[in-house]
């Protein structure tokens, strides 16, 4: 088994989780103003990557741009990892590929200090990734506590591109936004996502 293959039920069960499930979990949180270059692209690349409608072009065109705005504003406090392998216990079957990985350290060759973990939906179905999303965060979790990593909550992310939900591992509670968050409100999305790297000032 690998990240891809957990079901929400499965990583429950295996890892003790508990889920508590609510409506704008993050409402509280800061927007984070998109700037004019982010705004440029999305403008130029959400039709052709809507009209493909492919993961690839979703992912590429959206979801990449999107997490390079979180790099133009921390610097080098952060990294952004795609398509990396991110084995963390293969005993455990915490294995596999992860789409996007954001980690709060600056070294590009290898992870360290993972915080968030994006999955991109198959077929814009975000109910089906939650699975992998929570497998992956707590693969973050025990990554994070074996290199001695202060970090309490890893946040996670399912999204299509065009639709994000947002769910937060802090110990075994897994808290699940079931909001779901447009291009719309894309300085809110932003605002989720530094307040994940903002734990550390």
């Amino acid at each position: 088994m690998s990240y891809s293959n957990f079901t929400l039920e499965e990583v429950k069960q295996k890892f003790a989780l508990k889920t508590i499930e609510k409506i704008d979990t993050f409402t509280d949180i800061n927007t984070l103003n998109s700037s004019e270059i982010l705004q440029i692209i999305l403008q130029d690349n959400l039709p052709i990557a809507i009209a493909s409608n492919s993961e690839k072009a979703r992912s590429e065109m959206i979801i990449a741009p999107i997490l390079v705005e979180l790099i133009r504003n921390f610097g080098d406090k952060i990294n952004l990892f795609s398509g990396v392998n991110f084995t963390v216990d293969d005993t455990q079957e915490l294995n596999g590929i992860c789409d996007f990985l954001i980690t709060h350290s600056p070294e590009k060759l290898t992870i360290s200090a993972p915080i968030i973990t994006l999955v991109e939906a198959k077929k814009e179905n975000l109910n089906a990734g939650l699975g992998q999303c929570i497998a992956e965060m707590v693969a973050a979790q025990i990554f994070n506590k074996k290199e001695k990593n202060d970090i309490s909550t890893i946040l996670g992310v399912v999204t299509s591109g065009t639709n994000w939900r947002f769910l937060k591992l802090e110990k075994n509670n897994i808290y699940i936004d079931l909001s779901e968050y447009y291009l719309s409100d894309l300085d809110k999305i932003l605002g989720i996502l530094a307040s994940s790297i903002e734990q550390f000032k």
